[in-house]
């Protein structure tokens, strides 16, 4: 099969195709043909060479860890009904024609939807679902969404605009400040403003001009700027690095303020979550209630430029991979 290797750390160049033996699915598991690919931010950065205490690769190795497909074969004990169905699933080694998937990975995507739109919700569909339970928004918060033009926080923005919050997303230009407002935000602010902090507050309102809730799928040194604006008592989910860190947040401050902090163990889910967590996502966008933004898709020949397009910020959206 063909797939792209990561064939030492550095810049996307590393990322070169080749041929791979057909993975061969063990009792539990199924083969799925992949049809897309997702990607996601951290994955540019372990191909650099970052997170190694986080994610212990070594080269070569076939990145990736989201699929959408269709079941080709089963291994030992899987029922046959499970053939020819088309799903999405979390694998290691997501950037190939084939890949292998213990059953309780998968989760059927539905008539109604689109492959291409599913593979683009197998991660930030999770977690964009998970953080909405996780910080318990509703319709009397006000939420401030850091990255909301990307493809975790364009979900954010829908998903928190749905439960009836005031939603203030915070994105670089125009183009995706505008798609922001698109989705349901409120208003929006824009990074690249050096007093994007009180146009944020502004935009926020109410008597303290604060957020019930902050979402922070950027981290650095956005994030930190972010941390004042949340109300006393409110949540920050520390949840993204793509700057190249976490927000470095101050917890004996967060004490004092009683303000909860979630970082990016919180949205670690079991097997049983991780499907219910897909399966709902799924449902929301085949029902035509959450839109799946994709920016651009790219062969797998060319996943070098796929990364390259990630780490260059200028789509809006997802980034996928066409097998």
């Amino acid at each position: 099969m063909r797939a792209a290797q990561v064939t030492k750390f550095g810049d996307p160049s590393v990322l070169v195709t080749t041929d791979l033996p057909d993975p061969v699915p063990a009792p539990g598991e199924v083969l799925i043909d992949v049809a897309y690919a997702d990607t996601i931010f951290v994955e540019t950065q372990v191909r650099a060479g970052w997170g190694g205490e986080f994610f212990p690769v070594e080269p070569p190795y076939v990145p990736g860890g989201g699929v959408a497909g269709v079941v080709s074969a089963l291994g030992p004990g899987v029922a046959p009904s499970w053939l020819g169905r088309r799903v999405t699933s979390f694998v290691t080694g997501s950037y190939a024609e084939r890949a292998v998937a213990p059953l309780t990975a998968v989760t059927p995507v539905p008539d109604d939807l689109d492959l291409l739109s599913a593979a683009a919700l197998v991660h930030d569909g999770v977690t964009a679902t998970g953080l909405m339970e996780l910080t318990a928004v509703t319709e009397t918060d006000r939420v401030l969404i850091l990255g909301a033009s990307g493809g975790m926080g364009t979900l954010l923005v829908q998903l928190a605009h749905a439960r009836g919050a005031r939603v203030v997303g915070v994105a670089r230009g125009a183009a995706k400040l505008a798609l922001v407002r698109d989705l349901g935000a409120d208003a929006t602010a824009d990074a690249t403003a050096p007093d994007w902090p009180n146009r944020a507050r502004h935009a926020l309102g109410g008597p303290a001009g604060a957020a019930d809730a902050v979402l922070d799928g950027v981290g650095g040194e956005l994030g930190a700027m972010a941390f004042p604006l949340t109300a006393d008592g409110g949540r920050f989910s520390a949840h993204g690095a793509p700057s190249g860190g976490f927000a470095a947040l101050d917890p004996t401050e967060a004490k004092r303020r009683d303000i909860t902090l979630f970082g990016i163990g919180d949205v670690q889910y079991s097997p049983t979550d991780l499907n219910r967590l897909t399966a709902s996502a799924l449902a929301e966008a085949a029902a035509g209630r959450l839109r799946a933004v994709v920016g651009e898709v790219f062969p797998l020949e060319r996943a070098a430029g796929a990364h390259e397009a990630v780490e260059g910020r200028q789509l809006l959206g997802k980034v996928l991979l066409e097998l």
